[in-house]
């Protein structure tokens, strides 16, 4: 029998970014505003249907150039700015997902540094950064007196699952990094990881491991006082993309 693309049911396939920055020594990550139906007027994460001419990581790409103006940081690269580390988290497939039709959505994690204000794109109303113990309150999130909803869509699983990748990763990988300048000091690499875990660590005891870890951190041979007080030795991320021994989790 040839092969009738006709004897399937069609869906559409969407990219859904969990772009999470630290911002006021908290771990944000990017809402916006529906402005069209469905769930108009709900905060989602933002995302959007992927083309036919492009490949999932092209749209993801897309995506979060169209919502935050960062590029995808490529390794390859050294010489570029630092850019937005960019991976793909989970697929997320529930028939009743989205009331429009059946569709699959692809999400994607997206960690980068403290962030300017985000500009509302494509079907989004509004955008800005929020807390993400805000976000995945059990009741619902809202800001400025607006009723209190859950995110649109399955987006609180989504953002639930890419916070604790972040979680996670920082633990075994130099992903902290990609929140913090291309040069910062050991001091603001401890907040990343205090934020992303919520916790308080020692300062003292994570200087020791951060900067005993091979390949985690490479001195830059320069200082700076932007945190107040005497000058703190600026750092670099290393070529280490796994930590051994690893940073691991307190429990809290």
């Amino acid at each position: 029998m040839p092969y009738d693309p006709s004897a399937f049911p069609p869906f559409a396939v969407t990219v859904d970014l969990v772009v999470l920055t630290v911002r006021r020594h908290a771990l944000c990550a990017l809402a916006v505003r529906r402005g069209e139906p469905p769930f108009q007027g709900r905060w989602a994460l933002p995302g959007g249907f992927v083309r036919a001419d492009e490949d999932l990581a092209q749209a993801a790409a897309r995506e979060l150039a169209e919502e935050t103006g960062l590029r995808v940081h490529d390794p390859a690269i050294p010489a570029q700015d630092h850019g937005a580390h960019l991976e793909q988290l989970a697929t997320y497939g529930d028939p009743k997902r989205d009331p429009r039709m059946r569709v699959v959505s692809v999400a994607h994690l997206a960690l980068a540094p403290d962030l300017p204000a985000p500009r509302a794109g494509g079907d989004a109303s509004n955008a800005r950064w929020a807390p993400v113990d805000e976000l995945l309150k059990q009741g619902g999130y809202g800001r400025d007196g607006e009723p209190v909803a859950p995110l649109a869509f399955d987006h609180a699983q989504i953002l639930s699952d890419g916070v604790e990748r972040a979680r996670s990763k920082i633990e075994y990988s130099s992903l902290a990094t990609a929140f913090c300048p291309p040069e910062f000091t050991v001091g603001e690499l401890r907040r990343v990881y205090e934020a992303v875990w919520g916790v308080a660590l020692d300062p003292r005891n994570f200087h020791r491991k951060v900067t005993g870890t091979p390949g985690f951190l490479v001195p830059t041979g320069g200082t700076t006082t932007r945190q107040g007080g005497r000058p703190a030795q600026l750092f670099r991320a290393g070529g280490a993309t796994l930590l051994n021994p690893p940073m691991l989790r307190p429990e809290v």
